[in-house]
């Protein structure tokens, strides 16, 4: 009779201690996007492009913000007294979009006031445009991989019901989980990307914008100096 309990006990305890030591899978973010496809290539191209354009853009924007204090006052000193090549030099010797607007205005003193700031706008559209570049390509990106990523999606749900309708009645799961993964992962995948170069692009606007501020300040103040009546 003990035998029979004892053998009854361990039958019912052994499949609960396999459940008990059973460890869980976890997800492995690596395994999951190879499951993606061949979608995931470009996608993974299109996110170091955008993370690139980003931190170079970003850099050279900061760069080109960067403006010395007193460098307007030294400007009007210099040409209160006349001394327009040490405006000039000074200018030069500031590697930013505002000297180089400034250079450009103090070396068409003596013209007209508009073919000036006719002069002061093309140096500064020209600035403006090498801050803007690549920025087209990162919003391209921004709206390209979330359209590459459906597309991912629609190609797994292609290959999930094809598999599905060659396996005719002997369906599995595991069977449709291949181009399910694809369509899922492709679009998560997709998604990201085109969310981080959206938000990318949008700082990178914000910085330009407050560069072209401080552009347009600059350039008031200094048609301002040259409107000012003479002593």
């Amino acid at each position: 009779m003990n035998l029979l309990i004892y053998l009854q006990t361990t039958a019912l305890s052994t499949p609960m201690a396999d459940a008990a030591t059973q460890v869980p899978k976890t997800m492995n973010y690596m395994e999951m996007a190879f499951k993606g496809g061949l979608i995931m290539i470009p996608l993974l191209i299109l996110s170091f492009v955008s993370v690139y354009i980003f931190i170079e853009r970003y850099l050279a924007i900061i760069k080109a913000s960067k403006e010395d204090a007193g460098f307007m006052n030294r400007i009007k000193d210099y040409i209160h007294d006349g001394k327009i090549d040490s405006a000039i030099n000074l200018c030069q010797s500031q590697n930013n979009p505002i000297a180089r607007m400034i250079e450009k205005g103090i070396s068409r003193i003596g013209r007209p006031l508009s073919d000036v700031n006719t002069a002061i706008e093309n140096v500064g559209n020209l600035e403006i445009s090498r801050l803007e570049k690549s920025l087209p390509t990162l919003a391209t990106v921004a709206g390209g991989a979330p359209m590459l990523g459906f597309l991912g999606t629609v190609i797994g749900m292609i290959q999930a019901f094809f598999d599905m309708a060659n396996a005719g009645s002997n369906i599995d799961v595991s069977l449709l989980s291949s181009g399910i993964y694809t369509a899922l992962v492709t679009t998560v995948a997709g998604l990201l990307v085109g969310i981080v170069a959206y938000f990318a692009y949008n700082i990178l606007v914000s910085k330009i914008e407050n560069v072209v501020f401080n552009m347009e300040a600059r350039t008031m103040e200094f048609m301002d100096l040259l409107n000012e009546p003479a002593n």
